[in-house]
């Protein structure tokens, strides 16, 4: 199952992880102590198990909160989290590598591997693990419904909801289906002809030392170590009814710590396990039949968050919400995952960090921040640091425009804030905007900077 708020959205030093006792010892622990705490205190889930990738390393690793309220037991850093949903890009990574084997490809038509389906010569494997296929989705809830507490075989699955018409032609549309990946992992097996779990753990999980990492749907709640939870509105927390054997398969079945799907993140950003070809592949928005675009990948979403390219996907499963955002071009990401399910901790969470990694507290985006301050004081003065800028924007500012620029700015007294808030490229400059803070009211300084640091604009306008 997919959280939709996860779907919806359109995000230095030496690697140093901590146990849940440590004092923060740099800035990046710190800030991730406070994000996570205060959004625990405010949403009331119950634990939230957390790691950070910045430059290519596990930076900090922490666990909050109670991972049991019965005996109240702590949540701890190493302790595996049902991470639901994030398993499919696992599933789509195993499709991959069978077709770098030279065993499948990913325009095989199903009909070739999971013969007896609907449209099954219509529909290629791409499809179902794009959520193009038409397939309809097994399980749309947000809770586990009474025929989902017993166990069942992944034919029975596929008699039930791939067995009947499409919900639209192959290709057509974007529509999040589990039933696809049901279907998916049933052509692991055929292809590599061992059971799909075999195939994962020895091909991608051991490979990467994903040492905690499990089937929980087969293994059962051993492989999990936190209770899993629920509540209705704002009620009181109850023990989740998990789902029964066999509904999770090759959509949703990995439980691990929160620093071992870093690991996964990690082999993302540095093109191992996979060829490089087959991560682009991996990352590479599916078009649809009309030239649209998905927002999907396979098994992830792709999209931009404050001008960085992102890679992320959301799970939930009975008493367990996830979330996990990749940054590759930025050696970065964020593993979150909290042990109650239809929670909205986990991108909160992730959100706030992510965003605390390109801020303004790096020294770089620091000294770039500090001289768009410096200019705006020179402004609000009436005066221009003439050197910082090209030829071009030197007669933009021309001597009106600086008098306009110090009476309408002047007046405004001193920034109570000034901070970086977006970042992205723009005919061959980087693009920087910033949002400033006057005792009154809101500005938005944006900057356009050349390869060798001079400045072809800066611009001022009202801001929110």
């Amino acid at each position: 199952m997919l959280r939709r708020t996860l779907a919806s959205l359109v995000a230095l030093a030496a690697p140093m992880v901590h146990a849940q006792s440590s004092v923060p010892a740099d800035p990046l622990a710190a800030r991730v102590d406070s994000v996570a705490r205060h959004v625990l205190a405010e949403t009331g889930e119950p634990s939230a198990s957390v790691a950070v990738v910045r430059h290519g390393h596990v930076a900090y690793a922490q666990a909050y909160g109670s991972a049991k309220l019965e005996p109240r037991t702590a949540a701890s850093p190493a302790m595996r989290y049902a991470i639901g949903s994030v398993s499919k890009q696992i599933t789509a990574a195993a499709l991959l590598l069978l077709q770098e084997d030279g065993k499948l490809r990913l325009d095989d038509r199903v009909e070739q591997w999971v013969p007896g389906l609907t449209r099954g010569a219509d529909v290629t494997l791409r499809q179902l693990v794009s959520h193009t296929s038409g397939y309809q989705d097994f399980w749309p809830q947000d809770y586990v419904p009474p025929e989902m507490q017993r166990a069942i075989p992944a034919s029975r699955i596929l008699d039930r909801w791939a067995r009947r018409a499409l919900d639209f032609e192959p290709g057509a549309r974007w529509q999040y289906s589990n039933t696809n990946f049901v279907i998916a992992a049933l052509a692991v097996e055929k292809a590599s002809g061992i059971p799909f779990f075999r195939f994962v753990h020895t091909r991608i999980l051991d490979p990467l030392g994903m040492k905690s990492a499990s089937d929980f749907d087969g293994v059962g709640s051993a492989s999990i170590d936190p209770v899993g939870y629920m509540r209705y509105a704002l009620g009181p927390l109850h023990p989740a009814t998990p789902t029964g054997p066999g509904w999770m398969y090759g959509a949703g079945e990995l439980s691990m710590s929160a620093s071992d799907l870093a690991t996964w993140d990690m082999a993302m950003m540095r093109r191992t396990l996979l060829s490089p070809a087959s991560w682009n592949e991996m990352e590479r928005m599916v078009l649809l039949n009309d030239g649209g675009g998905s927002g999907y990948g396979l098994g992830v979403f792709v999209g931009r968050m404050d001008g960085h390219r992102l890679i992320s996907h959301g799970g939930e499963v009975a008493g367990f919400t996830s979330t996990n955002m990749v940054f590759p071009d930025d050696s970065a990401a964020v593993v979150v995952f909290v042990n109650q399910d239809a929670a909205s901790s986990p991108d909160l969470i992730a959100s706030a960090i992510a965003r605390s990694l390109f801020s303004t507290e790096d020294a770089l985006t620091s000294r770039y921040t500090a001289r768009a301050r410096g200019i705006l004081d020179g402004l609000q003065r009436g005066t221009i640091a003439r050197a910082l800028f090209t030829a071009n924007a030197n007669s933009y500012f021309s001597a009106e425009a600086v008098r306009d620029f110090q009476a309408s700015l002047a007046p405004l007294g001193a920034p109570t804030s000034f901070n970086e808030v977006g970042r992205s490229l723009r005919g061959g400059m980087v693009a920087r905007s910033y949002r400033v803070v006057f005792p009154t009211r809101v500005l938005s300084l944006w900057t356009y900077e050349l390869p060798d640091g001079t400045l072809e604009q800066l611009q001022i306008a009202p801001g929110r």
